[in-house]
């Protein structure tokens, strides 16, 4: 039980900003970390749901205010890690670079100007998205932020490494994947049935965006990096986020929800 309680830990703790105890980096601590991962995005579903109550209903607030909030709880919540590696990532593919310079890319420290770019780019659709957001959405919408990490943890004990070295290679390295990898998928079900039980509609879009990204993030960590990273981690889970939210907000559109 303590091993698991520590593996709790250093999973809160590295993604998020909520507050945790300070824990030893050691293997036996580390082997069930992700297995914990979607639990961080359980916390912001349940703030997103709170918050946006208090927003439309109690302070009846303006669809901009709503979506300027409902945009900048995740980033709160986890600090901008995911982000972070999603503007990298940007940079990384804007180079047009060979597989060696776009991993060199990632690794460098500064921040360049296709970085920039996407985050504005990212943040302005995911505003525009927000605002055509019903309350009625919100449950389903509130999930996606457990399926994205269940997703993206699957991602790191499955898919091979770019390098031999980095945050996701230790975390690959310390974790047992079996049993991880099918704890996440126990996640992915059960979130997966959740949504489809709140909204038939609302469930398909995201799920079905979902899966095209994740195709989509599996292809491109073969062919243009030669395996996953830390960085390609967040920006899957960033993008995989934004292409649900645009699922259940076309699905409302489809079905008169919005």
């Amino acid at each position: 039980m303590r091993r698991l309680l520590n593996s709790f830990a250093i999973a809160i703790s590295m993604y998020s900003k909520i507050p945790a105890p300070r824990v030893e980096w050691t293997g036996e601590n580390m082997k069930y970390a992700m297995c914990f991962f979607p639990v961080i995005g359980g916390v912001i579903g349940i703030i997103q749901l709170a918050a946006g109550w208090v927003i439309l209903d109690v302070l009846s607030a303006g669809s901009l205010f709503f979506a300027g909030a409902m945009t900048l709880i995740p980033a709160a919540v986890t600090g901008g890690i995911h982000l972070d590696g999603y503007a990298d990532t940007v940079d990384a593919l804007g180079s047009w670079g060979d597989r060696e310079k776009k991993l060199s890319i990632l690794k460098d420290t500064h921040t360049g100007a296709f970085a920039v770019i996407g985050l504005c780019v990212y943040f302005t659709a995911s505003a525009a998205l927000w605002s055509e957001v019903s309350k009625e959405m919100l449950p389903v919408i509130a999930c996606t932020y457990v399926l994205s990490r269940s997703l993206s943890g699957i991602s790191v004990v499955t898919f091979p490494a770019a390098r031999n070295s980095g945050l996701l290679k230790t975390f690959q390295d310390g974790a047992h994947r079996g049993r991880v990898r099918v704890v996440l998928i126990i996640w992915v079900c059960v979130c997966a049935g959740i949504m489809l039980s709140l909204s038939v509609f609302s469930a398909a879009g995201a799920l079905l965006a979902a899966a095209l990204v994740f195709f989509y993030y599996y292809r491109l960590c073969g062919k243009e990096f030669g395996g996953t990273t830390g960085d390609l981690a967040g920006y899957f889970l960033q993008v995989c986020e934004l292409a649900m939210l645009a699922g259940v907000v076309l699905a409302g559109f489809l079905t008169g929800m919005a």
